[in-house]
Order: structure tokens, then C-alpha cells, then sequence
């Protein structure tokens, strides 16, 4: 697996998941509350810094190295 999750887009991602898993964490039994969970997935990729999604349609937010 290539790294294809690059620098801002990354620190983007895994605060949005923190953020969403945190708004689980204050209202775990409430309707919808369960779609908090949906940010274990930006965590997941902000971390590992690859997408499967950024793989397929060939986008890379990554810098070039030299």
C-alpha cells in the first residue's frame, strides 16, 4: 500500500474523526448517534495515510519526494 493521503489532507481527516467519535463519546444512546461512528473511518485513513477510495480513482494528496 502506497501512501496516498498527504500532509494537511491527513490532519484534516483524523480531527474530523476525532471530532464525530467525540460527539459519540456526549451522546452515545441518542437516535442517530451511531453515525458518529462513521468517523472511526477518516481516523483510520488520517492514521495509516491511505485511502482505498483515493487508490482507485488515482488521486494522491501526498508530496513528491525527490
Amino acid at each position: 500500500m502506497t501512501k496516498n493521503v498527504g500532509g494537511i489532507d491527513r490532519v484534516i481527516r483524523i480531527v474530523l474523526g476525532l471530532a464525530l467519535l467525540a460527539g459519540y463519546a456526549m451522546n452515545p444512546g441518542g437516535g442517530y448517534s451511531w453515525l458518529y461512528l462513521l468517523g472511526i473511518v477518516p481516523l483510520a485513513t488520517g492514521l495509516i495515510g491511505w485511502c482505498p477510495p483515493y487508490a482507485i480513482l488515482g488521486f494522491n494528496t501526498c508530496s513528491m519526494k525527490k
